[in-house]
């Protein structure tokens, strides 16, 4: 039972989940403002997690990848670099086309989080499921309050999850989840 609890939340936490989620999270809420539009979170879940997953499940599909969660280090940089392109090109559209400011603080946020982590990854295997869950939790507070904390249980899960399916050790999920939530809550805020 806790196995199958773990890979389940494993895939329910997923970064791409998390990510896509919080996107259009972050857009329903910057639609509170007069004359803004409640859907730019759906361009950003696009660039920030679908476009990256498409390429990950892709390559999976020819071999090249083990599975979605890209479990070997050395398969992640070009993964991660990919993501991290889409999330430039995903960046400079949005700011183009006038997207609200915290859709923008999002992506950005993201953005140097996966600069982070790509960086990190050449060394050591830091648990981005850790870090998005964290940063996820983070953002969620800095829009909404202290109600928000509800999530810190999620994002323990999640990290549990990790260590469980022997994917990373209890070191490797801490400092994701410091870093995801370092970053969440510093960029995310200076960029709004």
């Amino acid at each position: 039972m806790p196995d199958r609890l773990a890979r389940l939340a494993s895939e329910v936490f997923a970064p791409a989940v998390l990510v896509a989620a919080l996107m259009l999270v972050v857009g329903w809420h910057a639609g509170d403002e007069p004359g803004v539009s409640r859907w730019w979170g759906l361009p950003g879940a696009v660039f920030a997690a679908g476009i990256p997953l498409v390429y990950v499940l892709r390559n999976v599909r020819r071999g090249r990848l083990t599975n979605h969660h890209i479990p070997e280090r050395e398969d992640r940089r070009k993964p991660l670099l990919f993501g991290l392109a889409s999330v430039a090109v995903g960046l400079l559209a949005l700011i183009v086309l006038g997207a609200p400011r915290d859709v923008i603080a999002l992506l950005a946020a993201g953005g140097t989080g996966l600069l982070i982590f790509t960086v990190v990854t050449h060394w050591w295997k830091m648990s981005i499921h850790a870090g998005v869950a964290a940063g996820t939790v983070t953002t969620l507070v800095a829009l909404y309050g202290p109600v928000a904390l509800i999530g810190v249980p999620f994002a323990l899960l999640a990290c549990w999850a990790r260590i469980r399916l022997s994917a990373h050790t209890p070191a490797q999920v801490v400092a994701g989840a410091l870093v995801g939530a370092l970053i969440a809550g510093t960029v995310f805020p200076l960029a709004r």
